[in-house]
């Protein structure tokens, strides 16, 4: 049996490799997982660069900052598959919740437009948004969905923030706002210090949260291990993906060695029944988070492309020089060569048009069909890799 470290940040979305390692998915594949937990997303690139983990649970637009060589000089990194979509909420400190429901919002946790626009009315003066990195799919989420809604860029300080120190910045008043992985949004809910505002889901339907990233070199030259980490892997997103399931995998989760919390605030995103205030409310927010169902796990290229553009605005470079460079870092090759003989879907393209499904659709696959999830944004935005964005 062969060995592999691991590393991951205590989040929610890190439970396919910890359910892996505690099901025995990973030791039916021929694998022992060394997992190694980590304080902060910085840390697992820097421990994957210098050869300290084998593989990381790693934000999704991390590999493309790396490609675009925004980071440290590292040896590149490929993505070779998605370990969740969704899981995020967006919280506001007590005043700005305060404010909101003075003002008769009624937090209704589905409709975007109508928060950002009532945050936008409360909000006197610049908003300081807490996100765990700043290149994470919460910095895409909030940009995308408070710039639509009326906040100028300038009125935006992105904070970034280790997602377990979440709920500590917003009670020091660091942060007004944040968004992040589950269970810390609801820790601070627990803590008395913050009111969900929104799912992550709300603004993007199937925003991809977390990949598993390895070494390119490691990723070429050790298929063996590469394949059985994948399955294993994707056999236990897709035992995730049954909700009879979640309870189990709360208690796992939950224990002193990974997120040491209660199971029941572990619970509510797998469950996706929060509670998004000090006062008991509860909100159902359906497919708040997904690991292989609606093709969850496929490592689109066109999302590569798609978060490439949008970093390479922000830090002036060429666009499609950058979707050219990120795009290879998505490995569907490794995706359909490794995960074909577990019986994986596997979608006949490997680039979409990002945000062109408002609801689930049953779509070719290499064998039959397959279910894709729904991905549209909350303003209609679309993503064609082939050709300009468009907001519809």
């Amino acid at each position: 049996m062969r060995t592999l470290r691991l590393g991951y940040v205590p989040l929610i979305d890190a439970a396919p490799l910890i359910v892996a390692h505690e099901l025995g998915f990973a030791a039916e594949e021929g694998l022992a997982f060394d997992l190694v937990r980590l304080g902060a997303w910085a840390q697992a690139r820097d421990m994957l660069g210098a050869g300290m983990i084998d593989a990381a649970h790693m934000l999704v637009p991390m590999p493309v900052g790396q490609a675009l060589g925004l980071g440290p000089a590292l040896p590149a990194m490929d993505l070779v598959m998605f370990l969740s979509h969704g899981g995020q909420a967006v919280a506001v400190n007590r005043v700005l919740e305060e404010r909101l429901r003075a003002a008769g919002h009624g937090f209704a946790f589905d409709d975007a437009r109508a928060a950002g626009l009532a945050l936008r009315a409360a909000v006197t003066g610049r908003l300081r948004v807490g996100v765990p990195f700043h290149l994470s799919t919460q910095s895409e989420l909030v940009r995308h969905w408070l710039t639509g809604c009326g906040f100028a860029p300038a009125e935006l300080d992105l904070v970034t923030v280790p997602p377990p120190m979440m709920a500590d910045a917003i009670a020091r008043g660091d942060v007004d706002a944040f968004c992040v992985g589950e269970p810390w949004a609801s820790f601070a809910v627990e803590r008395g210090l913050a009111a969900l505002l929104l799912p992550g889901t709300a603004i993007w339907a199937a925003p991809p949260e977390k990949g598993l990233v390895l070494l390119h070199d490691f990723a070429e030259t050790r298929p063996a291990e590469t394949g059985a980490l994948m399955r294993a892997i994707w056999r236990a997103g897709r035992w995730m993906d049954d909700p009879d399931h979640r309870g189990t995998a709360a208690e796992i989760l939950s224990r002193a060695a990974y997120l040491d919390l209660p199971p029941e605030l572990a619970e509510r995103g797998l469950t996706g029944r929060l509670t998004i205030s000090a006062g008991g409310d509860i909100r159902q927010a359906p497919g708040f988070i997904a690991f292989n169902a609606g093709g969850a796990s496929f490592p689109w290229k066109s999302l590569g492309a798609l978060f490439a553009q949008r970093i390479a605005g922000r830090h002036g470079l060429d666009p499609q020089a950058a979707m050219d460079r990120a795009t290879p870092r998505f490995r569907t090759d490794l995706y359909r060569r490794h995960l074909r003989p577990a019986g994986a879907p596997l979608p006949g393209a490997s680039q979409r048009v990002e945000g062109a499904l408002p609801e689930d659709r049953l779509v070719a696959a290499e064998r039959g069909g397959m279910i894709l999830r729904a991905d549209r944004f909350f303003d209609g935005f679309t993503f064609d890799p082939l050709g300009p964005a468009s907001a519809n």
